[in-house]
Order: C-alpha cells, then structure tokens, then sequence
C-alpha cells in the first residue's frame, strides 16, 4: 500500500462467501456474533413486525433466523410474514452474554414479552414482563449497578421515557425527557457504574439528570465517546449528532458547536488523518430529505468543531448511513464507511480526504466485524435474499478458533443510529 498524489491505495475486498438468507423473510436486519462458541460469529437475520407506524409505535420482533457463515441455518424463532415492517427505528434486539457463563445469548421483545434465548439453539432461558406497554424501542446493556461486568438493562419508548431493569430485571429506576433514539452508556467517572447520555440529558446511574445540552432542537440522533482533543483535557468527552454537532465534557460544558449542517444525522469518532491533532468527526448531512430528490452529503470536522470538507454531492439519496471502520487492513488510519447512499453509489470505504479506497460490489445494507477473530475486520453486505462476505485479504470460512469470540460492546449496541466509543 502507498501514497500516490495523496490518496491512499489498496486492494479490491476480496469476496470471502456468500450466503442465501432468503429464508429468514423480508425487510431482515443483520446481526453478528458467535451463537455456538465455536470461534467464529455467526449471522442473526431479524424480521419486524409489521402494521405500526414506527415513528410513534415501537417495533417488536416477528421472526428471527440464525445462520452460520456457511449458510446453514441453525435455527428460527417465529415465522416470516410477507408483510413485515420497514427499517425506520431500531429492532429490540441483542446478542451479548448475559449471564456471563462465557455463551452469547440473544435478547430480544416478542409477544409483549422480553426474552433471553440461547445463542446456540433459540431456546428460551428467561422470558420477563415488559415494565409498560411500548418500552420495546431497542436494547441498551450497561452497568448502572457496579457488578463486575454489564447485566443491567434499559428499554425505552420511541422518545420520550427510560426504563432501567436490574439483572433480575427488576426495576431500578425510570426516567422522562427528550431521550433521543439510542442512548449510550459509559463510566465517564470511573466509579464502576456506567452514566446514561440520554439523549441531550446526562443522568447518572441512578437515572437522575445532572445536566442537559442547551439550546438543540429536535432530538440527538447520535451519541459518541471518546478523547477527542486532549489539548482540552484527557477525559473522554461526548459528541452529539442532532439539530447541530456538538461535543461536551461530561460534566456538562459545550466545547463546541458545528453549525454548518442542515440534519447532523449520523458522526462518527475516528483517526482519520494523521496530519491532524487528536480524532476527527465524520459526520452525515441530510440536506434535503423525504422525496426522490432528497440529497445529503459527507463531512468531516477537526477536534475543535472546524470543517475540513463537505461533500459536494451529484448524486441523488438522502439516507446515508456513515460508520467508523477500523482494521479492514493494515494502514494505521481509519476509514469512513457510508452505505445505503443511494443515487447508484454502492457502500465504500473513504479516506480522511473523500477519497474513495474500497468500493464494493454489492449495495445493500451492512454490518462490519471481526468474524473469524484474526484481527481483522470483515464487511457484510446483504439484502433479502443473500449476504456477501468481503475481507481485505482471503479467508477460509470453514477455519474457527478454540475460543468462543467475546461480543464487544459495538456488537452489543446495534441500532440504526450508530454511536460508539473511540
């Protein structure tokens, strides 16, 4: 790999397999992890329920359908319908190891009821009470108790209220306000207990508000962790993508505000150049949206909030989805991974300069990790009827390691609005 003319080069992806998941049904999102401890992940297809208008009502799950990386199906719970709901919010769905006896499990709402199944088989292990009537919007794992790893849960309404439940999931608190679509836990003090960034309002772990973002409208579409500029300090500080892109210390202070976007719908934390101090943000603009001729268009802001560059888009789509991709190879800085473009541009990996250094020949949605645990991380991209499995390098499929792959906390936080530490 070299420099030429200041873009970084590297290979095509290389297409590792491909997997007909048309049994898992229509409108199925992906997710990853290792069902059967074998030392590889395994793929979970999940069918929403249909007949809601997900901008109000939560999503439940209709059908889920395990696969492995060869295809077979490993099981299914729930049927497919031929009219499912559409991809608007989240699904309330995780795999994560719950119970902390080293063998992922998949958590998930059916039925009215929170479920804990086993990874391997799909067989119940625990099924709950929900603690109301719509606290199903999605699934966030954390640590509000100080236990030595997370076994707490919070559910929540489509924007509006927090329910936290215990290990037992007993109730711990619950909490009302503008609480956006995916909070995201973190142990900003270090005091074994995980804050809640609820939205724009910081609660601790008890679930009582410390401070709030000032002066944001709508709702924080994206919440991310991480150093950003330490010339600041070196605690981690909190980036928000909502009416505007601000980062905040966590104790409350607004560092910065990104004027520069319409709908600041995704950011994402990453080292994308190296002639620049501390990480950058990517972030997603949906400049104009809801029609055929919607538009939005990639930028990317320095740790102080300064822009870089925006894209000047010519394409036609509005639904970008950006994420950080860190390991597709060996090169020391991250990619800007941007799928469901539309517009004819399939999912591509961008440099820190919008270069485009892998363009993939698939389009659809996707989902990145490392599935064989080498270090390296692959890229799935899959629509109804198939998933395509690409790496930087080639890889043996049937290959699995001795040791069951841990979920990481990414794999265990899947939403539609990715957030992330950094």
């Amino acid at each position: 790999m070299g420099i030429e003319g200041g873009v970084r080069k590297t290979k095509q992806p290389f297409l590792i397999g491909e997997i007909d998941i048309s049994a898992s049904g229509k409108n199925t999102k992906m997710y990853v992890g290792d069902l059967t401890g074998n030392g590889k992940m395994d793929i979970l297809m999940v069918q929403p329920d249909g007949g809601i208008d997900d901008r109000y009502i939560p999503h439940q799950i209709q059908s889920m359908t395990a696969f492995n990386l060869e295809g077979e199906v490993l099981w299914q719970k729930g049927n497919p319908v031929d009219n499912p709901g559409g991809p608007g919010s989240d699904y309330p769905v995780q795999i994560y190891d719950i119970d902390g006896d080293g063998e992922n499990e998949v958590l998930c709402v059916m039925h009215k009821k929170f479920y804990i199944l086993e990874g391997a088989t799909g067989k119940i292990k625990k099924m709950h009470d929900l603690p109301a009537e719509y606290a199903h919007d999605c699934i966030i794992i954390a640590n509000l108790t100080g236990g030595k790893f997370p076994q707490d849960i919070i559910l929540k309404d489509r924007y509006q209220q927090l329910w936290a439940m215990n290990k037992d999931f007993q109730l711990l608190w619950t909490y009302k306000g503008n609480v956006g679509h995916f909070p995201w836990v973190f142990d900003f003090d270090g005091d074994g207990r995980d804050e809640v960034m609820a939205g724009y309002d910081f609660l601790n772990a008890d679930g009582e508000k410390i401070w709030s973002c000032a002066n944001l409208a709508d709702h924080a579409d994206c919440i991310w962790v991480g150093k950003v500029n330490p010339a600041i300090s070196n605690d981690h500080q909190i980036v928000i993508g909502g009416s505007v892109t601000v980062m905040y210390d966590y104790s409350g202070k607004e560092l910065w505000r990104y004027k520069g976007s319409v709908e600041s719908q995704h950011v994402s934390l990453g080292k994308f150049r190296d002639d620049l101090p501390g990480l950058q943000i990517a972030g997603l603009d949906r400049i104009i949206r809801g029609n055929e001729m919607g538009k939005d268009g990639l930028f990317l802001l320095d740790s102080n909030g300064k822009e870089i560059w925006k894209e000047d888009r010519q394409t036609k789509g509005w639904l970008t989805i950006i994420e950080t991709m860190r390991d597709w190879d060996d090169h020391e800085l991250d990619y800007i991974l941007a799928y469901r473009r539309g517009g004819g541009v399939n999912p591509t990996l961008y440099d820190g300069f919008m270069n485009p250094i892998v363009q993939f020949p698939e389009d659809g949605y996707v989902v990145h990790a490392d599935l064989f645990g080498s270090g390296y991380v692959n890229v799935v991209i899959y629509h109804d009827n198939y998933a395509y499995i690409y790496g930087s390098k080639p890889s043996n499929l049937s290959i699995a390691n001795e040791k069951a792959l841990a979920q990481e906390k990414r794999l265990y936080s899947v939403t539609l609005y990715p957030g992330g530490e950094y």
